[in-house]
C-alpha cells in the first residue's frame, strides 16, 4: 500500500496576495491526485500542532509544506517516520518575484509539482547496522600533552582508551621542558610544567590502556568498527602487540622542530642551536653552557621567526617562539645578574593573556627586544659569536657579541600525507608496468618527486586513498577548517594539537577535549546508524547495483572521504560507517548505479522533468539551477529576505553537494526542454569553503565531459554554466540568474523544445 500523502499550503506571511493559493491546491489534487490538501495560516506554533494532529488522524506518511525555507523553523515536531518537505515558496518566489503575475504564479506552481515528484520518488530508508557490534572505545595515537589531555577527558566521559605512544616514555615536549610559561593570572612568572600529575593521573586510570614503543601496523574498517593492529616501534619487527576494535582515532602525534640552520647563515658554529636544544640544556644541566667548550654563557641573541614564515621553507607562524624565546631569555635572567638577552623580531607574537607576560619581559633590563633582521652571524677571535642586524627599530644597524645564538624555529607536523604515498605507489608500479615508455618516464619522474613520502606512514590506514590522512602543505591534515577544524577527510578520525595546527599547550588541551567530544559524537552518532555532519543525523546511505559496474574505478578514486575501497578487478567495496552522504560517487558513476533511497539519480530526474516546459512560441525559456545545499541554498534564500528580484524562468533544485550532480540530469533537462543549466557551487581552491572538501573541484573537473555531451546533442557550451558561491556572495545570485536569460536570447532557445 502507498504511502499517503499530504499537501499544506501556507498562505501567511504575504504569500496568499502574492500567488493564488487555491490553484497552487489543485495542482496537488488535480495534476498529481493528492488525497489530502489544506492551507495553513503559518509555518509555526498552533499550525505545526494543526499538522501534526492531521499527519496521526489522516495517517499521512509523506507531507509537503509549501510556505517557508526550512531553516526558518523554530522547532520541528513531526514524527520520525514521516518524510516532511519543506518548499520554500516564500523566500524563492513570493519575495523574489513581482505579486501576482503570471510567470510568478507558474515559478511557484512548478516548485510544488518538483516537491511532490520528489516525495512520491523517495524510499524509506532505514539506519544502516553491521553484523558485528559497534566499538565506543577510542584509540589515542600519541602521548604528548595532546594525546595525555584527549585520554584522561575521554575516560572521564566514561569510554575506554588504547593511548599509542612511539617513544619510551610519555609526555612528548613538555616533559623536555625545563618550566612553561605561565597558564594563569597575573601571567608573570614562569611555571613548572606539571607533567608530573599529569603522567601519574595516566597511570592510575583504569580506562586507560597505554602502549609504549608501539606503533600502528594496520588499522581497517571504519568509524564503530576500526579494527587496530599494534607493533613495536623500535626494531622494525612485524611482530603483533596487540589487536582490538575501537570505535574513533585521535591522532595527537605532534610535531618536530624544524632546522634552518644550512639555509640560513653561512657559519657552522656548535653555539648556534635551537631552542628546543636550550631546553633540553636546562632540562639535563639546570644551566645553559656553551655547546663548543661547556663554558657558561652571560650573553645569547635569540632570532625569531628563522625559517618561519619564510615563502621556501614554513610560509606559517608556528605561534609559540616568540613566548618560548621570552621564557628562555628569563631563565638566563635568573642565573646571573649581568646576563643579557638580545631578541631580534619582525614581529612580537603574545596574544591574550600572554601580553602581560610579554610587559614582564620588557621590565627587566637585561633583556633587549628590537625589531631587526639579523643579517649575519660571524666568530670572532675571543670564540664569541657577532650578530649583524639591519632595518633596526633604533633605525641604526645593531652588533652585538654573543656566547650563543639561539633560533626560534618553528613547528613541523608530525604527519604523513596519505595521498602523496599512494601516488608514491601507484607511480612505482607504473615504472615497470606502463603501457608505453613516456608513460614510464613520467613515473620516474612522480616516484623521484615523491620520494620524501616514503617510509612516513603513522597510522597504516588500510584505505584505497592511501594509509594517512591526506594533508596539505607543510603536513597539517587537510579539513574544512572554518566550519569544522577537527575534521580530517577521514570520518571518525579527528586530529587534535599540534599535528593539526601550531598551538602553546594550553591550546593542545583544549584542542584534544575538543577533540575528544567529536569522537564520542560520531561513535554514538554512527551506532544510532546516523551521518555526521554536515548531513547530521541522515541515515541514507549508498547503495550500490554492481552487477552493472564497469570498474571506472570513479567512485573509489573521487570520493573525498576514503569510504571506498576496491577489490582485485576494480570493483568498489563501500564501508558505509565512513560515509558523509555527500553523493559524489552518485555524481561520479556513468552508469548510473549508486543511489540512496531519498537522494538517487531517478528522483533528481523525475524532479527536473516534473517542471512544465512551454512550447518554443510562448518565448518563456526554463533555466534548471542546481545548487548546493551548504551555502548556495542558503545564500538563495537571503536573496529572498533582500527582496532582490531575479529572472522568473529560474528553476533550483537542491542538490547535497556539486559533486553528487550526475551529468546524466543535465542531459535530461536539455531533452526536456530546458535550455540552460546553471551549477552554483561553494569556492574551492587553497581557501576552498566545500563542506564535503572538493565538490565545486570535481563538477569543474567533470566540465569536460559535460561538454562532449552537449556537442554530442549539437547544444552551445554557453547553455551550461558553473559557478563558485560564498553565502555571504549571495547578492551575486540575481546577476548569475539574469546573465542566463541573457544567453538565451544570444544563442536561442533549446533545439530539443516541443519534440
Amino acid at each position: 500500500m502507498e504511502d499517503k500523502i499530504g499537501v499544506f499550503i501556507c498562505t501567511g506571511y504575504g504569500i496568499s496576495e502574492a500567488i493564488d493559493t487555491d490553484a497552487l491546491a489543485e495542482v496537488a489534487t488535480g495534476e498529481f491526485n493528492i488525497p489530502f490538501c489544506k492551507t495553513i495560516d503559518s509555518c509555526e506554533d498552533r499550525d505545526l500542532d494543526f499538522i501534526c494532529k492531521e499527519i496521526k488522524s489522516e495517517n499521512l506518511k509523506r507531507i509537503l509544506i509549501a510556505g517557508i525555507s526550512p531553516r526558518r523553523y523554530l522547532e520541528d515536531p513531526f514524527p520520525e517516520d514521516v518524510f516532511v518537505e519543506k518548499v520554500p515558496i516564500l523566500e524563492h518566489v513570493v519575495w523574489c518575484q513581482p505579486p501576482n503575475e503570471e510567470e510568478t504564479q507558474e515559478m511557484a506552481e512548478d516548485y510544488l509539482r518538483m516537491y511532490i515528484t520528489k516525495l512520491q520518488k523517495m524510499e524509506s530508508t532505514k539506519p544502516f547496522k553491521p553484523d558485528e557490534p559497534f566499538s565506543n572505545a577510542i584509540l589515542v595515537v600519541g602521548g604528548g600533552i595532546a594525546g595525555l589531555s584527549a585520554s584522561l577527558e575521554a575516560s572521564k566521559a566514561g569510554y575506554q582508551v588504547h593511548l599509542v605512544e612511539k617513544s619510551d616514555k610519555l609526555g612528548g615536549w613538555l616533559a623536555k621542558q625545563h618550566k612553561s610559561i605561565p597558564t594563569k593570572s597575573p601571567y608573570r612568572e614562569l611555571e613548572n610544567t606539571g607533567i608530573n600529575e599529569i603522567l601519574a593521573s595516566i597511570k592510575k586510570d583504569k580506562k586507560i590502556k597505554v602502549y609504549k614503543s608501539a606503533v600502528t601496523s594496520k588499522i581497517t574498517g571504519g568509524p564503530g568498527l576500526f579494527q587496530v593492529q599494534l607493533r613495536p616501534s623500535n626494531n622494525g619487527s612485524k611482530d603483533v602487540l596487540a589487536d582490538f576494535k575501537v570505535g574513533s582515532i585521535i591522532q595527537a602525534t605532534g610535531w618536530r622542530p624544524a632546522d634552518p640552520r644550512g639555509d640560513l647563515f653561512d657559519i657552522e658554529s656548535k653555539d648556534i642551536i635551537r631552542n628546543i636544544e636550550l631546553e633540553e640544556m636546562m632540562v639535563k644541566n639546570g644551566k645553559i653552557t656553551r655547546p663548543s667548550d661547556g663554558k657558561e654563557v652571560k650573553d645569547i641573541a635569540f632570532i625569531q621567526c628563522t625559517g618561519s614564515r619564510e615563502k621556501d621553507f614554513l610560509s606559517h607562524c608556528s605561534s609559540i617562539c616568540c613566548l618560548t624565546s621570552l621564557k628562555q631569555a628569563m631563565y638566563l635572567r635568573e642565573s646571573s645578574d649581568d646576563s643579557r638577552a638580545y631578541i631580534f623580531y619582525e614581529f612580537i607574537k603574545t596574544p591574550g593573556h600572554y601580553e602581560d607576560f610579554y610587559r614582564r619581559a620588557q621590565e627587566d633590563p637585561g633583556i633587549f627586544l628590537t625589531r631587526g633582521e639579523v643579517a649575519g652571524i660571524t666568530s670572532n677571535s675571543d670564540g664569541k659569536l657577532v650578530v649583524n642586524a639591519i632595518n633596526t627599530m633604533p633605525g641604526e644597524d645593531i652588533e652585538v657579541k654573543v656566547d650563543l645564538v639561539v633560533m626560534a624555529t618553528g613547528m613541523v607536523p608530525n604527519s604523513a600525507d596519505g595521498e602523496a604515498i599512494r601516488a608514491l605507489e601507484d607511480a612505482k608500479i607504473k615504472v615497470t608496468d606502463g603501457e608505453s615508455e613516456k608513460q614510464k618516464e613520467d613515473a620516474k619522474a612522480k616516484v623521484e618527486e615523491l620520494k620524501i613520502h616514503e617510509g612516513t606512514e603513522i597510522l597504516n590506514l588500510g584505505y584505497r586513498q592511501g594509509p594517512d590522512l591526506p594533508a596539505l602543505a607543510y603536513g597539517y591534515p587537510d579539513s574544512h577548517f572554518i566550519c569544522f577544524p577537527y575534521e580530517t577527510r577521514r570520518t571518525g578520525i579527528y586530529a587534535a594539537g599540534c599535528v593539526r595546527q601550531p598551538m602553546d599547550g594550553i591550546g593542545s588541551r583544549e584542542d584534544a577535549t575538543g577533540a575528544v567530544l567529536k569522537a564520542i559524537q560520531c561513535m554514538e552518532m554512527t551506532a544510532r546508524g546516523e551521518a555526521v555532519h554536515p548531513r547530521s543525523g541522515d541515515t541514507s546511505y549508498p547503495e550500490f547495483y554492481l552487477e552493472r559496474c564497469t570498474q571506472c574505478k570513479r567512485c573509489t578514486e573521487e570520493c573525498p572521504f576514503g569510504v571506498l575501497n576496491e577489490d582485485a578487478k576494480g570493483t568498489p567495496e563501500p564501508f558505509v560507517t565512513r560515509c558523509r552522504r555527500c553523493g559524489t560517487c552518485l555524481g561520479a558513476c556513468p552508469e548510473r548505479i549508486i543511489n540512496f533511497k531519498d537522494y538517487s539519480v531517478p528522483i533528481i530526474s523525475a524532479m527536473i522533468k516534473a517542471v512544465n516546459i512551454p512550447d518554443e512560441f510562448e518565448e518563456k525559456p526554463r533555466i534548471l539551477a542546481l545548487m548546493c545545499e551548504n551555502d548556495a541554498i542558503p545564500a538563495l534564500d537571503l536573496v529572498g529576505l533582500h527582496r532582490l528580484q531575479y529572472n522568473p524562468f529560474i528553476r533550483v533544485i537542491p542538490v547535497r553537494c556539486l559533486g553528487s550532480v550526475n551529468l546524466g540530469w543535465i542531459r535530461d533537462a536539455f531533452l526536456a526542454g530546458y535550455d540552460c543549466a546553471l551549477l552554483i557551487g561553494c569556492k574551492y581552491g587553497d581557501d576552498y569553503q566545500c563542506h564535503f572538501i572538493k565538490g565545486s573541484e570535481l563538477a569543474d573537473t567533470r566540465s569536460d565531459n559535460m561538454r562532449e555531451k552537449l556537442e554530442q546533442m549539437a547544444l552551445e557550451d554557453e547553455r551550461v554554466q558553473l559557478h563558485q558561491l560564498q553565502i555571504s556572495d549571495y547578492d551575486k545570485l540575481p546577476e548569475i540568474f539574469n546573465n542566463m536569460g541573457e544567453v538565451i536570447e544570444e544563442i536561442g532557445m533549446n533545439p530539443f523544445k516541443g519534440m
